[in-house]
């Protein structure tokens, strides 16, 4: 129980961060950014937001299922390396990291990272009662 409820904290918190950081593009960030850059920022939005339901989802029918829980990590490393890297390749003009050049791979880290999140799932529905 105790997992299952750190697990919700974390989901909640990343469904408020995308919450609150996808007010802040559309109305603080809109007028500063480019097309492409604002483009780039609401992908991350969005990959954020669907990534949260999921872990919600987890955090609840996790268990013991070991697969799931690996799951679970493997979406929050997802998201922050995907999500959090398209933040910050699309302001890096505005937060001076221009010459911050190691963002760029990152971001295709973050997406393996819920491709192996998703097989995961996948894996576990394969044999779903192996602890």
């Amino acid at each position: 129980m105790r997992e299952q409820n750190s697990k919700l904290v974390i989901a909640g918190l990343l469904g408020a961060l995308g919450v609150g950081l996808g007010a802040f593009g559309a109305h603080g960030l809109k007028p500063l950014l480019s097309v492409h850059e604002l483009a780039n920022y609401k992908t991350g939005i969005s990959y954020q937001m669907i990534h949260t339901v999921l872990l919600v989802v987890l955090a609840l029918y996790s268990g013991q299922n070991r697969r799931l829980r690996f799951a679970f990590w493997a979406i929050v490393a997802g998201v922050v390396l995907f999500s959090g890297s398209l933040y910050l390749l699309s302001t890096k003009e505005i937060l001076g990291l221009t010459n911050w050049r190691w963002l760029g791979p990152i971001t295709p880290l973050g997406g393996l990272s819920l491709i192996v999140g998703w097989l995961a799932i996948a894996f576990s529905g394969l044999r779903p009662n192996s602890e």
